[in-house]
């Protein structure tokens, strides 16, 4: 496979995997602390994470500039620390596809939480096991077909994210050129074969990933 077809789908498959890496634990986490909890300002921190799903992805690209750019004090500490701005560099793309990717993660394991028995989280109390231990040992467990369909469709839409990397990685060949950024680039040029190749992988791999979201909820 040529370098500049193999090169966008390589990295589009690492940024995926970190960004799914991310999305897991924080997806774990922000579900953990919401389900089945009823407080004051709990639906508006739910729309916060759920914002990213229905927001335009350029408005999530110059909002992360925003953020993450040399004028805010987070741009200027992460400048510092690395003696470089993160903006136009893989971590960049990690991040933008993190971001679009957590709702669905976040959706699906807080359902997958809900659904367990309380019954069976309450025996495991009632025998002296803390918060953690029901949560990590019994909980999580019997969750985990619900937090694996979260890992896949994140994964999917990490894949596929386009707009808000494009802003705020840009499409650098080999740093930032993911499969999407190179296919607007292919026909923006007029290079319909490799435009063609690329779109064919990217259908062959949300197919696979779909497909097997689908077998495990129906087995």
């Amino acid at each position: 496979m040529p370098y500049e077809i193999w090169s966008p789908i390589q990295l589009s498959i690492s940024v995926a995997i970190a960004s799914v890496s991310i999305v897991t634990v924080l997806g774990i986490l922000l579900a953990k602390g919401m389900a089945r909890k009823v407080f004051k300002g709990k639906i508006m921190i739910e729309t916060m994470i759920m914002l990213p799903l229905v927001l335009p992805p350029t408005v999530i690209g110059f909002l992360l500039i925003i953020v993450f750019g040399k004028s805010s004090w987070l741009g200027q500490f992460i400048e510092t620390l690395f003696h470089q701005p993160i903006i136009f560099t893989w971590w960049a793309a990690v991040i933008a596809s993190s971001v679009v990717a957590l709702p669905l993660m976040y959706q699906s394991v807080k359902t997958g939480l809900e659904a367990v028995d309380e019954d069976i989280e309450g025996a495991a109390f009632v025998d002296g096991a803390s918060s953690w231990q029901v949560f990590l040992r019994i909980t999580l467990p019997l969750a985990s077909q619900a937090v694996i369909t979260g890992i896949i469709l994140s994964f999917a839409r990490a894949l596929g994210e386009f707009g808000a990397t494009l802003m705020f990685a840009g499409n650098i060949p080999g740093v930032t050129e993911t499969i999407p950024t190179a296919i607007y680039v292919a026909i923006d040029s007029g290079n319909r074969t490799e435009a063609w190749l690329l779109v064919g992988a990217s259908i062959c791999i949300s197919f696979l990933l779909l497909a097997l979201t689908y077998k495990r909820r129906s087995s």
